[in-house]
């Protein structure tokens, strides 16, 4: 069968597999180990982080798509180097240098003011005696460099990359999980969340420079002398990005430190674990588009439509049948163990289960229409994101404030019956046009 040939679909299998299989341990050791307060601020500690969006901004998704328009004409030798059409590897090598900067620009500003952020928004609640200052400096400061090397990963894996790229994910993946595993089962309680990450991000570093220094040394000497400036046509798309990322924030990640905050601790773990169930599950469906989006971004590039036809349409079916079967095996498992496996206990209520595992298969489709057309390096979905952002927000903040939790992602799920027909619209109008170019 092809799909055992298709290293970037094996390697991505295998690490969203792996997250799949350890998330589930995770949710087991979590409320095993520690208390429904201190499940609270883990998951608090890692919404917070998610602010990250801020130092993002798209960028991650623009040095993709990007770094894959150029390397379409290019590819690497057997000795690490890349080679190719000379005006598209200068201009790749341009376009590394302008990344790395920006990078270390952005985590400069961003992730200080993040880490005080935390420590403002956490002490407000310092009503029960847990040690969490020293883990959440950690975890930030972590948090900022893992933000640098996973961008860099995004670079390689548009260089068309993705097996190699996904390899050293679960890589750091496994690490990762073991530590965390470990810090819980020796009682460090927040600490194992903190060293975890710290670890992991020191292993990732490695892995970056053993798999891509040759390459990002070549990149880094032809760029010395610069032949093409990608500030123009990069500062034209960024803030259209950083608008939908920071939509974003508001749009999935509102949820635990309004419930911290609005509720309690112990109901934010509640959230928390919940949204992780079917995050993980979109993850895991999301992998056919996942291990092909350097592809699509190249097909793009090349203007082969006939192809890329092909590929959206066996992308679409994999991905919606996988979170439908991943959808029904949670249903019957919360029906048959929730009296008898404590962990369902710490999820919410079937009702709002319910409301969760719509709103993000919905979001699912929206993904894979957004992941077409942001190849063709456009942002189409800035306005729609906007909106979606403070009607999510707005709806939100007026439920935790006169009706029961049960009703939280109500707004979450109705924000769809404006964005998903848009979307498709939206989507309809690139697809006509990219059939007149034919």
């Amino acid at each position: 069968m092809k799909i055992f040939n298709d290293k970037n679909l094996i390697n991505t299998a295998l690490n969203q597999l792996y997250r799949l299989i350890s998330g589930p341990m995770m949710l087991l050791f979590i409320p095993l180990f520690l208390t429904q307060e201190e499940q609270g601020y883990w998951y608090t500690f890692t919404s917070l982080a998610a602010l990250a969006i801020f130092a993002d901004l798209g960028f991650s998704t623009i040095i993709l798509q990007f770094a894959a328009h150029e390397f379409a004409f290019l590819k690497f030798k057997d000795n690490g180097e890349i080679e190719g059409d000379y005006i598209h590897l200068r201009k790749l090598a341009d376009f590394f240098r302008f990344s790395v900067k920006w990078l270390i620009i952005i985590v400069s500003i961003v992730f200080p003011l993040i880490i005080l952020y935390g420590f403002y928004f956490i002490g407000l609640r310092e009503d029960i005696d847990i040690t969490w200052k020293i883990p959440w400096l950690i975890y930030a400061f972590s948090s900022a460099i893992v933000f640098i090397y996973s961008s860099l990963l995004y670079f390689f894996e548009g260089c068309n990359s993705v097996a190699k790229v996904e390899f050293i994910r679960f890589k750091v993946s496994v690490i990762t999980s073991i530590i965390l595993l470990l810090g819980l089962f020796f009682k460090i309680k927040l600490y194992a969340l903190a060293l975890s990450l710290l670890i992991s991000f020191l292993y990732g570093l490695y892995m970056l420079y053993k798999n891509f220094n040759i390459a990002m040394k070549q990149l880094w000497d032809i760029s010395r002398v610069q032949y093409y400036s990608w500030k123009k046509e990069i500062f034209n798309l960024i803030w259209k990005y950083a608008l939908s990322w920071c939509s974003g924030y508001f749009i999935f990640q509102i949820f635990v430190p309004l419930s911290f905050n609005y509720y309690d601790a112990t109901f934010a773990g509640k959230i928390g674990l919940s949204n992780s169930i079917w995050t993980a599950i979109m993850s895991i469906s999301n992998i056919f588009i996942v291990s092909k989006m350097p592809y699509i971004n190249m097909l793009v590039s090349k203007k082969l439509w006939i192809e890329l036809d092909r590929i959206l349409k066996n992308i679409f079916l994999k991905l919606v049948g996988t979170y439908i079967l991943g959808m029904i095996s949670f249903f019957l498992l919360y029906y048959i163990l929730y009296n008898k496996l404590f962990i369902f206990q710490r999820l919410l209520d079937l009702y709002s289960m319910l409301i969760l595992s719509i709103c993000w298969f919905l979001q699912l489709i929206v993904s894979f229409m957004a992941t077409y057309l942001r190849a063709h390096k456009k942002e189409p979905l800035m306005y729609i994101s906007i909106f979606c952002a403070v009607y999510v927000s707005i709806s939100t903040f007026f439920i935790v404030n006169n009706f029961p939790s049960d009703y939280l992602f109500l707004g979450f799920l109705t924000s769809f019956i404006f964005v998903l027909p848009t979307v498709m619209y939206i989507f309809y109008l690139q697809r006509k046009e990219d059939y007149k170019i034919r």
